[in-house]
């Protein structure tokens, strides 16, 4: 099932509060970036986040994405300021964007 475009408006709601959001359709569902750095994305109507030490800590229940993937947290708060904090401790643990040539 796709994420609908009415779920991620409310996502982008949420993520007000984190610098530069962008987010990037892919297969039907929603890529989440801040400031170019990957930290989560929307699937089948659920913001669900990259699997790093900051994210776990702050959301341990763990859902796949899709059938077959690892597990990611599951964002279950609908606090616009804790989500930003939980996300600007997770971007130093996150790889940064590779360069383009």
């Amino acid at each position: 099932m796709a994420s609908s475009e009415g779920y991620l408006e409310y996502v982008l709601d949420l993520l007000r509060d984190v610098p530069s959001v962008t987010c990037r359709k892919m297969m039907g569902e929603y890529l989440l970036y801040s400031e170019g750095i990957l930290f989560g994305g929307v699937y089948d109507d659920r913001l669900l986040l990259k699997d790093v030490p900051a994210a776990r800590d702050a959301f341990p229940e763990g859902q796949a994405p899709y059938e077959g993937a690892k597990p990611m947290p599951l964002v279950d708060s609908e606090d616009p300021a804790y989500i930003a904090r939980v996300i600007a401790a997770m971007v130093p643990q996150l790889p940064k964007p590779k360069k383009r040539h």
